[in-house]
Order: C-alpha cells, then structure tokens, then sequence
C-alpha cells in the first residue's frame, strides 16, 4: 500500500510539474543545481563594481589616495564611544559627502564600528518610480540578531590623541588597543601592543552615496545626418569606481530590479594579521579553513557568497550561496584568535586572499608572517563590524553568543533520531512505520510529514483521503513516547475559500510588490502569497493558527519543520523574490533578504511556546533558512543534498562551520535526501549520523522506501547498533547542549576550537570532539574504507571506546585504527568522565528515570572529571531552579559527586520532576585505565548523606594491547546527591 501510495504521489507530481513548465517555463529545481540561475560575481551589479575599484586600488599601489578622511574637529570621544564625520570626496573638485561614523567599546570586549551615510539617514535623497520605501539605510538588523552585549564600557580610555588620529585603550586589564587614523580613515586593533585585524589599511572602503540619476540625452543629429549610420567615436574609459550599468536597475533571468534608491552598496578591507586560517561564515559546502578567493592553484575564483537561496542538489567545494547566512568570520594562528561579525542583512560577498608580509632580507631566521585579507560587499543597509579579539576561540563563542544569544535548551527528543520522507503518505503509513521500528527494537523518537500531508498543499489542513484520523495517529505515537512533525512553509496558497489566504488578504499581513499590492509568486501550492513576519501583528496571527482548536488534527506531541523560508520562489529571480519587493516598516527586500528566513523561524517559535490556555513549553522549529541569532529559535539542516559519499563527507565540516558561527543545532539529512544510498554508504552516513547534533534521516519523493528495518542484515544491525550509541549517550549530549546554551560553545568541536596551540589540527575537519566529555570521533567517509587516520592533538591517554583498549599515540601524529563496516572510529580522551544511559528503550522519553552509568577515562596524570546537567527536558522550570547538574571528579584513590554550582539543592523546593528524579541513582561506573593497585578489590565504599554502603568491583588485568579496566556494580547512589567512592 506503501508503494503504491507513493507512486500515486509521484505521478501526481509529474502532472503538476508538467503544468508548471507549461505556464511558465521557470524551474529551477532538476535533477543538479544549476549553476546559471544564481549569480557570479561579475553578474552581481554591485560585487562586480566593488571588486573593480579594489583591483584598481590595488593596480595602484602607494599612488592609491582613499577618498575617505576624518577632519579632526570633527570627531571627538566620550563615555566609551568615539564618534566623528568621515568625509567621502567623490570628485576632482572636492565635494564630498557625510558618513557619520561611531565605534563603540563595550564591557565585553567587543569594539563595534557603524558608518551610516547622512543624506539617507536624515531621508534628504529622492526616490524613483515615486516608491514609497524607506529612505534610509537598513538599521534594524540589530533587532533581529541581536540581545544583548551592547553596554559600553565607559572606562575605555585614550592613551594617545593627535590631529592624524586616536589611540584608545579598552578591554580587559586595557590590554586592547583601537587605534584611529584620520586620513585615510583607517582602524588597527591591537592586543597586548600587537596589531590583530586592521580595517581600511588596504584602502578598499567603498560606501556608495546616494546621488540623483542624471539622464543623458541622446545627442541631436545635425542636418544631413539623418538615416545615415552613427559615427562610432571612441569614448573615455568609465572610471571602475563609475560603472553606471547598473546603478539603476539590474535585470537576471527575465527579471529587472528597479533599485528606487540608486547604487548603495557597502564594501571593506579587513585584515587579520599574522594569521594564515580563518573560518566561519556559513552557509557553504566546503572545508572549514575557508580558502582564497581570487584563483590559483586549489583556490576559488568567486567570493564566498551570502545570499540565502534555494539551491537544489547543491554543488561541493564551492563558495557558492545557501539556505542560510551567519557573517562571523574567526582567524586563527598559534594561540591566539580573533574575529568580526559584520553585521549586515543585504546580499553580501566575501573575498579571501593571503599574502606574506615582506621582511628585510638581512633579517636571517625571522619567518615573515602571513596575513589573510578579506573584502567585505553588501548591497545595501549600514556599515556595521563588530570586532572580537580573544584571545581564545572560546572567547570569541561567548562574546558573539553575547551578543546573538545562544542555542535554545532543546525538548530532550529532538537530539533523539528523527525518521523523515517526502512523504510518508497517510496515517497508516505512520503508524507502520512506528510498528516496524519497535518490531526491529530501532530506537527512534520523532516521525515526520512533509508537504503531500495536506489538502492540496494548503498548510494547516489534512488530506482527508490519506490522513482520515490525525488524532488517532497521534495518539498511537504519543503512547510509545514519541512525536510527530508537520512541515508549515511561508507561502500560502492564494486561492478563496481557504481560511488562511482569506485571513492572510484581508488583515493586510503579505509581503507586498514593488507597487504596493500582495505579492503573488509561484510555490509548491502553486500561486502564492507570503506571511511578512517582520509584521508584529503577522506573527500574533500566525501564532493563532497553531492552536489547538484551530490546527485540528495537532496534539501536544506534534511540532513544525518551516522549509523553503529563504524565501523559495519558483519563478522568482535566483528561485526567491524581488528585491524590490517591500516588508513590514517599508524596507525592500533586498534590504532584509538574509533574515527574511529567520523572521518565520521566529514567528513560529512564537506560536509553539502555547497552544492553549495555560500552556508553556520549550517549542522544537527546524528551520532551512538562517540568519545570526536563529540558534535562539531550534534546530537547521543543511539541505538538500544527495546519497554520495562526496556529499557524506562534506556534511562533517559544514556542521562543525556551523557549530563554531553559534548555531550548534545542526545536522545533514543522513543518508542524502536525493538519490538512493548503497547499503555501505547508508550504514556509514548513519555512523556518521549518530554524532551530529540534529540526528534526521530524510529522502525525495522519488527515492526508494530505506527505513532502517527494511535493510538487510548486517546493515540493519550496523545502523541499529548507531542509534543506541546514539541514545545511550544521549546525557552527554543533553549536557553538551547545556554548556551551548550557557556560553555558545559548539556542540561538536574541531581540532582549532579545543587545541589552539596546535598548528597540525587547523586544517582538519573531518574529525571533532563531542562538548567536553573527551569523546573523540572520525567517521568514515570513504567508500571500502575499513581503517582511519585519527590526528591526535596532545599528549594524553586515549582509549577505545568499545574496549577499553589504552591506544598507542603520540602528540601531532596521525592514529590509524581499524575501522570495519559495523565500528564507529571512536576514541575516549583521558582524563574525562561522561554519562549515558544503558537500558535500550523505543525513545527518549521512555529512557528519563532510568539509572545512569558514569564512564571514567583516567588520564596520565591518574586523574578525571565530567559533568552531568539533566532537567525534565520539556518545560522552561530550569529557569527555576528546577535540575540536577553534578561534577564529578577522580583524584587520588576517591571519585565524587558534586553540584557543579555549588549550589545548596536541599534549599531549591522541589517539582514533581526533581521528586521522581530521587529515584533515578548511578547504577554503573566504569574506569578505563584503572590502577594497578585496585587489581584486590572486591568492593568500595560509598558515602552519601552520612550513610556508607558498599558496592562490588570488577578489576580486568591488562592482557596484552588490552589495558587494565574496573566495573563498580549497583553503586546505588542518588544521581542528584553528594557522594563519594573511595578506592581502597
């Protein structure tokens, strides 16, 4: 039935595809991206004019004179902030323009630099095709992105003041360092004395001032000279800097944008000094040391591109745009790391190049130091940095999370595994899958819809032939502790008689055309309209659609997936909508387009925290589309990508991008949503799978039918015994959560995040540590692979996770371990201990008040600690206090447990979730590496509130490559309680 449900779907899918190519001819969906429907760099106006002028700055060399300077009585400092006028000449006879300029030094550390353009900001331009848009430059990115971090530090200080410039100090201690110069306007921020990232130094600033259209008239023809052919003369060269061609409009793929604000585009030079890596600025399928941009060997030749799109089966290795966009860019080098968030919604490209610094030859044994050189291009709204200067990665996640919040705490489900399609196709279908999956003992904890669920693609309904009782599907997977998820997309479907389109016109709440009237494009339902969830009165509306009472067929166990927010517009420009369009606030689209996706991320979010009366829950939205700040919202995935192991590989680097741009909760649809996996790379991609933070199998349409239980043995006991590492480590990951949510540190890390010491481990993306519990993981990726390299970053103990095995490695060398079709490549660091849970259960929620086991990894010092942060893993009471967070730490011959806070817990009153949790105790503990002296113990001794127990031990001898191992039994200790075990 299965079958032929999805067959019936396809050939539906057929027809409609064929309507919409007769119609209109503007696909862009196929079977490959295609490439010629989204821009390069020379077809992009505004890229193309800014890489022009850098060419010709650089072409210039020393005779280069940047047309920006600041008079020195006009700028002054005070409380922190220094503000001035940078004056832009913008002709031979000198006029210039007004750039009101202010760089704010806050507590945090951060100095952030704003360079606004007066004329704009005080509305005195005009505008054409007498639109109706904001004068102004886009000032309201901040609202969206950021929450917080912005207190100035009105202790900041100046150390040096001249007519040519500024020196202030700020910063912990005053160890950092802005210095300004007047003319050329530039920037150098210095640590500890040292110079780290300069601004402007190269010259390449470029903010396009407004400036009326002039129109040339055609020159008059004089007598005689009519119907003869035009002389052909030649003519001056336009300046680059001048290139009028599309200053005006623009026109790509059939569509003309009519740009009624002119050219406006904002362009720097920003310099990180001495550093050779720099990463970050997602969404790219490429390595995570992100590569030049201006050719050579092995090099891009466009600029990484930010431009959230939908890009079908998405190319690899390339700069290429995505669904998403976060413009935060680290750099590292030996210990030292520092950043910029250029803080910008528009369209935006970013060139990359590297050059040595020139040193005097005669100076013998000094390497001359690389400097990596980025170009920053929006198209339109403010000049907006913020400028990070470490010293530590972790310093450069937790003032960005600062700033753009953190990851929200997740239901505890959603780190569980998620089974997806397009589409399983009724509620039958569900609950067969449900049946088989427990029938196989395949842990699993959410189902998914996508979009043949509804009435003819009209959201908040159901297919009444297919989904008949919704209720009672829910209920099914609700009494087997699981859950389900509907995909709800931006678009509507514009026809009458559908509650949501009539609600949507007639209260005013869609994103308007150029000329004021709903704008209408072609979706999934076909012809269109899309929610403007920048309207406050948009997103109270959406938010009523999700109750109970009106979404009929939901239950307390259902959440939402938004696809397709970019936003995806099929016969739009780029596959998205005009730029010309116009939002909430009279801000065209090109001004927004980047946070465009998270403003319905956010509204749905909204509308999740309660659905009825009363309630308040922590929502799960998984979003395609992303700006910065969208990790305060859920969970992202990467796209569409495809069943190949290019696309397994590629998958690792992009969440750990993402991870370390403070959007954690992130994952790859396992075993490609394109194509149809071979049983190796399906088993691989669900290793692979098992350690991403968002764990979702997901497949097309057209892809066959590959739940786990459908596989043939080995591969169904390979990808089974995935998803119970998976599950039983769920504690560790729930705590790596908390640490993100706290600080915004990645929730699996690369080698530069945890060793910045290490210059071996900058390059290496394919392997990570997993938060802090010491779990070290690489999995394979390759075809036939049945070993691999492991990189080892230091000097301590590592063990084989599965046996205990204590493993021959040495500092900066590569491991190579054996690594068969049914083994994950997974390594125990010493001197760490993590939770888990080791009881199979269907799902997550059948898992939380089973007792815990604690594995300990003794490190060569003889010592180790851990963390464990538990809380009910659904409502928002942690906030009051209402969780179990434990250290525990092995020193000498005694392990104990206590509140990583310090907290008095006998003080906190107590819910009916920390009541039962005085149940759930420390049944197990493990010790890789244990002594020899503990090789006569029979038991050890407990103590816990006064009171000594006892428990037995099991000490394995070390037995050739085998290293010694003890297993305490039945420790029987509260999970939430002080206590201590003595080892002798």
């Amino acid at each position: 039935m299965a079958g032929a449900g999805t067959g019936q779907l396809s050939a539906r899918w057929t027809a409609i595809w064929c309507l919409f190519a007769v119609l209109c001819s503007l696909f862009t969906t196929g079977v490959a991206v295609k490439e010629n429907d989204f821009k390069k760099c020379h077809q992009s106006g505004f890229c193309k004019r800014n890489r022009a002028y850098a060419d010709n700055a650089i072409a210039l060399g020393s005779s280069w004179q940047a047309p920006y300077k600041i008079p020195s009585e006009l700028a002054s400092f005070k409380d922190g902030q220094f503000q001035a006028t940078i004056l832009k000449t913008i002709d031979e006879q000198g006029n210039t323009v007004r750039l009101p300029l202010t760089v704010s030094f806050l507590k945090s550390g951060t100095a952030r630099v704003t360079v606004d353009e007066q004329k704009r900001q005080e509305k005195e331009i005009e505008l054409r095709h007498n639109s109706g848009v904001r004068k102004e430059r886009y000032n309201e990115a901040e609202n969206w992105a950021v929450v917080g971090g912005l207190d100035v530090d009105t202790t900041a200080k100046v150390s040096h003041e001249s007519k040519t410039g500024i020196k202030i100090q700020y910063g912990p201690n005053f160890s950092f360092e802005a210095d300004i110069n007047y003319e050329p306007y530039s920037i150098q921020f210095k640590r500890d004395g040292a110079t780290q990232i300069k601004l402007n130094d190269r010259g390449l600033m470029n903010m396009e001032h407004w400036r009326p259209k002039i129109e040339k008239p055609a020159p008059e023809k004089k007598e005689g000279e009519e119907g003869q052919e035009e002389k052909k003369e030649e003519t001056p060269e336009v300046p680059t800097s001048e290139d009028e061609s599309t200053w005006w409009e623009e026109t790509f793929g059939g569509n003309t944008d009519s740009k009624p604000r002119g050219p406006e585009s904002v362009a720097l030079d920003i310099t990180f000094v001495g550093y050779e890596h720099v990463y970050g600025i997602p969404e790219h399928a490429g390595p995570l040391s992100l590569k030049e941009t201006r050719g050579g060997e092995g090099n891009y030749e466009e600029p990484y591109r930010l431009y959230n799109a939908d890009v079908f089966e998405y190319a690899l290795d390339s700069p290429m745009t995505l669904y998403g966009a976060i413009p935060l860019m680290q750099a590292q080098r030996k210990d030292s790391t520092v950043g910029v968030f250029w803080l910008n919604a528009a369209e935006t490209w970013i060139d990359i190049t590297k050059a040595k610094e020139s040193k005097n030859p005669l100076a013998l044994g000094i390497t001359a130091k690389t400097n990596t050189h980025s170009h920053w291009i929006s198209e339109a709204g403010l000049m907006d940095v913020f400028v990070f200067l470490g010293p530590t990665p972790r310093d450069i996640s937790k003032v960005y999370a600062e700033l753009t919040g953190t990851t929200a705490m997740p239901q505890e489900f959603s780190i569980g595994y998620h089974q997806c399609r397009w589409n399983y196709v009724s509620d039958d279908d569900v609950k067969e899958v449900d049946r088989k999956m427990d029938r196989y003992n395949i842990p699993y904890d959410v189902i998914w819809l996508d979009i043949e669920y509804t009435d003819d693609k009209k959201y908040f309904t159901w297919d009444g032939d297919m989904f008949k009782d919704p209720i009672s599907m829910g209920q099914h997977l609700d009494a087997h502790g699981r859950k389900l998820v509907t995909i709800i997309d931006p678009h509507i479907k514009n026809t009458g008689g559908y509650h949501v389109s009539d609600e949507l016109k007639s209260k005013g709440l869609a994103i308007k055309n150029k000329d004021g009237n709903d704008f209408d494009g072609w979706c999934w339902p076909g012809s269109s309209l899309w929610i403007d969830a920048f309207n406050p009165a948009a997103i109270k509306w959406w938010a009523s659609l999700f109750n109970y009472d009106k979404f009929k067929g939901t239950m307390e166990n259902t959440w939402i997936w938004n696809d397709m927010n970019e936003p995806s517009v099929f016969n739009g420009p780029e596959v998205t909508m005009p730029k010309d369009n116009i939002h909430h606030g009279g801000w065209e689209h090109r001004d927004v387009h980047n946070v465009n996706g998270m403003t319905f991320h956010n509204a749905t979010f909204e509308a999740l925290l309660s659905r009825k009366k009363g309630e308040l829950r922590r929502p799960f939205v998984l979003t395609r589309s992303f700006f910065a700040g969208s990790q305060r919202l859920g969970a992202m995935w990467t796209g569409d990508n495809q069943a190949s192991w290019e696309h397994l590989g590629a998958a690792v680097p992009m969440i750990l991008a993402q991870g370390i741009s403070g959007f954690p909760f992130s994952g790859a649809d396992v075993a490609g949503f394109f194509g149809n996996p071979e049983l190796e790379l399906q088993s691989r991609w669900y290793q692979a799978g098992a350690f991403y933070p968002f764990f979702r199998g997901h497949a097309h349409i057209d892809a066959r039918r590959r739940e786990p239980f459908l596989l043939a043995e080995p591969y169904r006991s390979i990808i089974t015994s995935a998803l119970r590492l998976r599950y039983s480590l769920l504690p560790a990951w729930y705590t790596a959560f908390y640490h993100a949510n706290r600080d915004g540190s990645p929730i699996i890390r690369p080698m530069y995040w945890t060793h910045p010491s290490e210059e071996g481990g900058f390059d290496i993306d394919d392997q990570f540590f997993v938060g802090s519990t010491g779990l070290l993981v690489k999995p394979v990726v390759q075809k036939d692979k049945t070993t691999a390299d492991i990189y080892i970053p230091d000097d301590e103990a590592y063990y084989d996770y599965f046996s205990y095995k204590k493993l021959p490695t040495s500092k900066g060398k590569h491991l190579t371990v054996d690594a068969p079709i049914e083994t994950i490549p997974l390594l125990m660091r010493g001197g760490h201990i993590f939770p888990r849970r080791d009881i199979p259960r269907r799902s997550s929620q059948l898992m939380k008040f089973d007792d815990y086991t604690l594995v300990v990894a003794i490190g060569k010092n003889g010592q180790a600690e851990g963390e464990l942060y538990v809380d009910d893993g659904e409502s928002f009471d942690y906030e009051k206090g209402q969780y179990i967070h434990r250290k525990f730490k092995l020193e000498g011959s005694t392990l104990a447990s206590t509140d990583a806070e310090g907290r008095d817990v006998k003080s906190v009153k107590e819910g009916e979730w920390l009541k039962h949790m005085h149940n759930v105790a420390v049944d197990k503990i493990v010790i890789a590496g244990a002594p020899s002296s503990w090789a006569d113990l029979k038991e050890v001794t407990i103590e816990s509130d006064g009171k000594k127990t006892s428990a037995s031990i099991d000490y394995y001898k070390a037995d050739g490559s085998r290293t010694a191992f003890a297993i305490v039994k039945r420790v029987g200790a509260s999970i939430g309680a002080d206590w201590s075990i003595t080892f002798a």
